[in-house]
């Protein structure tokens, strides 16, 4: 547990000043991300030895049938925010130009890098650290339903950083969502389709704004 809080602590500190700052000069928001993530992952491997072994078996069990399913979710998910784009414009004052704040984070670089980024390191990476690590880390520790909230609850606290309310919320959902398909199925990979696919669709394919 105590390896499990450090490795934690390394993520907030990592995250916070990046969603504070959102990049420092060539070290665009990409890359930083990118960089955090590599980092921690690497740092995972120390810290939960077993780690490796849960993901390599989950990549040989039914490795189709887990991609076709995070497809699936990804667009449930995409359809639960289309609902909650049109509301939260409706409902919150200023929920436009948060919105378009978010999206803002597109023109700090070309978009061939942002897919090439999302897919191959911060799709696939959140999902490796978040639910493969955290979650499970402390479900083990814990019980599956305190591990699910309590990482959930961490991957929203560090999107505080950024002071946009709707990308709290968007993160709130998100990790609830991810976390519940996490503690549902088990799967990394499924996760890692899930929001990879999400990721690209939302931000780049069919924006919300």
């Amino acid at each position: 547990m105590k390896s499990t809080i450090c490795v934690l602590l390394l993520a907030l500190a990592l995250f916070v000043p990046l969603f504070i700052t959102s990049g420092v000069g060539p070290f665009d928001f990409w890359w930083w991300m990118t960089a955090n993530l590599v980092i921690l992952l690497t740092v995972v491997q120390f810290a939960d030895p077993g780690w490796r072994a849960v993901l390599v078996a989950d990549l040989k069990e039914h490795p189709l049938r887990k991609v076709a399913l995070g497809v699936f979710s990804a667009v449930a998910l995409y359809v639960v925010f289309w609902v909650g784009n049109k509301a939260c414009r409706y409902i919150l004052a200023g929920a436009g130009q948060e919105i378009s704040a978010i999206y803002a984070f597109k023109d700090q670089a070309p978009a061939l890098r942002i897919v090439l980024l999302m897919i191959f390191v911060i799709g696939p990476g959140e999902e490796l650290f978040w639910r493969g690590f955290l979650q499970r880390r402390l479900g083990d520790a814990l019980d599956e339903r305190s591990g699910w909230l309590l990482a959930t609850a961490a991957y929203t606290a560090i999107h505080l950083a950024g002071g946009n309310p709707i990308l709290v919320l968007a993160a709130g959902v998100c990790g609830l969502f991810w976390g519940w398909l996490y503690r549902r199925h088990g799967s990394m990979l499924l996760n890692a389709v899930s929001h990879t696919v999400w990721d690209i669709a939302a931000f780049l394919l069919f924006p919300f704004s």
